[in-house]
């Protein structure tokens, strides 16, 4: 239970946090001073304290949405265990209920786009579930790797463990190779630089931005909120991933999972410095190539244990 509270408290404190470090980075990269560190708490506060304006074609579902989306990606952070190690072992429940509560989220993402009656954001919706379904199978393979080379069947406590014993070979191989496909799937889920540019005004190039066009006010604060909390439950599995490679003691956790999240987020503010947004028939190919890469590091366990 402390594990799930103190993933709650730090993911609603210091999600909006990461936009900022990226924001500060990208600015680094093109010389400029940017925007202040907490300006992504500011704009919550603002959008909070406006009115929500809805269209007359909209229904029940386009204003439950950002409710739903906002609880359920919340929900999702609270199952993957930030500072501490997980004390229960829900098996693979754990796994299964994080990919259905960040489904959950994209399906009313999307079903909200389409009650708008918008073409622009019924094209983003096309596009998001385009792209999630050559996603969530990369996603589902990384998390199996993890589960893998730390020689359990909760994700929980895969991510408190040290490595396996019997794939003592190959473990780092394979985390190094499943941390590589899911900082792409990061970077395709949260809808970055190459895959969209959230930054971007031009309605036929968006996807993420596309799908939130009509909306306003606090719906617009919870969508965005959520959207921050989801880029920290990526940084924080990542984070979560890559510390048993540096064997960190139980006093230097801590410094050293802030640490690889603020790199991240660092890393991304870079990627999206040197690179472009690819065109939209090269994202199908760069998730592909994800999911190749996290299939590398499933053989790789799989031989890691055969061997051990």
């Amino acid at each position: 239970m402390k594990a799930i509270l103190s993933s709650l408290f730090l993911a609603l404190l210091f999600a909006p946090l990461l936009s900022g470090i990226i924001n500060r980075t990208k600015a680094l990269f093109a010389g400029r001073t940017g925007s202040p560190l907490l300006q992504a708490y500011y704009d919550l506060f603002r959008l909070f304290n406006k009115e929500s304006v809805f269209s007359t074609t909209t229904s029940w579902v386009f204003k439950a949405a950002p409710v739903v989306i906002f609880g359920s990606t919340l929900a999702a952070a609270c199952l993957v265990p930030a500072l501490g190690n997980a004390s229960l072992n829900f098996g693979i429940a754990d796994l299964i209920l994080l990919l259905y509560l960040l489904a959950l989220a994209r399906f009313f993402l999307i079903l909200s786009a389409l009650d708008t009656g918008s073409a622009f954001e019924g094209m983003g919706a096309s596009r998001e579930a385009f792209f999630s379904a050559l996603a969530e199978p990369a996603l589902f393979l990384c998390l199996l790797n993890v589960l893998r080379t730390h020689g359990t069947e909760s994700l929980g406590l895969a991510l408190s463990a040290p490595l396996a014993p019997q794939a003592a070979m190959t473990a780092p191989v394979t985390t190094v190779l499943t941390a590589a496909a899911l900082f792409i799937l990061l970077l395709a889920e949260n809808s970055r630089i190459p895959v969209d540019d959230p930054t971007t005004h031009l309605e036929l190039t968006m996807i993420h931005e596309a799908m939130i066009l009509d909306n306003s006010g606090s719906g617009l604060a919870l969508l965005e909120y959520g959207a921050a909390i989801k880029l920290w439950l990526f940084a924080v599995l990542l984070a979560r991933i890559l510390m048993p490679l540096f064997h960190p003691g139980k006093f230097w956790q801590i410094p050293v999972f802030f640490c690889l999240v603020a790199v991240l987020a660092i890393g991304i503010g870079a990627v999206e410095s040197v690179m472009a947004r690819l065109r939209l028939v090269k994202v199908p190919q760069l998730l592909f190539g994800a999911g190749v890469i996290a299939l590398m590091g499933f053989f790789i366990s799989v031989t890691g244990v055969l061997i051990g």
